[in-house]
């Protein structure tokens, strides 16, 4: 036996992790279901992460042996992202913060559920952010900071959405370290979500999609 991925994944096993993926590839497995089977792992730490049984260096660890497992997974791909899409899931780090690993497995998550993702990267100005909502109508923005600046950030960022005329044009969610409800009141998003297995799930639910 092989090793199953999606445990190997939420036990935090990089070696065996990236030895299966490679594995299953060599024998011509549908490089879809080795995604899926990592975003089943991806589940598990969250929830072990949402009891108190990991802790954010292992959300990071896990985040790193994920952006590991998708480097090897994408390039067989040859379109198989390219279903019909849930619909558009703008993600930026907002400015002045510089943290990427949440942001990246929230993008990977909502890439492999279906969602055509535009990542702007990180430490994004407010006005890259409105321009690029007006360039590519996304349904859904999704906007990440770790740092406690990072809340007057996406203040100006919605503020700045709603001067352009697009705030009810897009659902708005934030998330990030030290993000929680009374965040999200001050800012005016419409939801906060603490890890990428909720916030697809919003997403999907917002979008229609069971």
């Amino acid at each position: 036996m092989a090793g199953d991925l999606a445990t190997l994944l939420a036990d935090l096993k990089e070696e065996e992790a990236i030895k299966v993926t490679k594995e299953r590839l060599e024998k011509g497995e549908n490089p879809m279901k080795i995604l899926e089977d990592s975003r089943k792992g991806m589940e598990i730490v969250g929830k072990r992460f949402a009891s108190g049984e990991y802790f954010i260096p292992d959300l990071i660890y896990s985040g790193e042996i994920l952006k590991q497992i998708s480097e090897i997974v994408k390039p067989r791909l040859s379109g198989g992202l390219q279903t019909k899409k849930i619909g558009k899931f703008l993600l930026a780090t907002v400015a002045g913060d510089i943290h990427d690993i949440g942001k990246d497995i929230v993008g990977f998550m909502m890439d492999i559920s279906g969602f055509e993702v535009i990542d702007l990267g990180i430490d994004v100005p407010k006005e890259k952010i409105v321009e690029k909502i007006k360039e590519t109508k996304p349904q859904i923005v999704g906007l990440s900071g770790f740092l406690t600046l990072a809340f007057d950030s996406m203040k100006e960022t919605i503020d700045a959405i709603k001067a352009a005329g697009l705030r009810d044009k897009v659902k708005i969610m934030i998330g990030g370290g030290q993000i929680d409800e009374e965040v999200r009141k001050y800012t005016g998003a419409d939801a906060y979500r603490p890890d990428a297995v909720s916030a697809v799930a919003l997403a999907k639910e917002w979008m229609g999609v069971k």
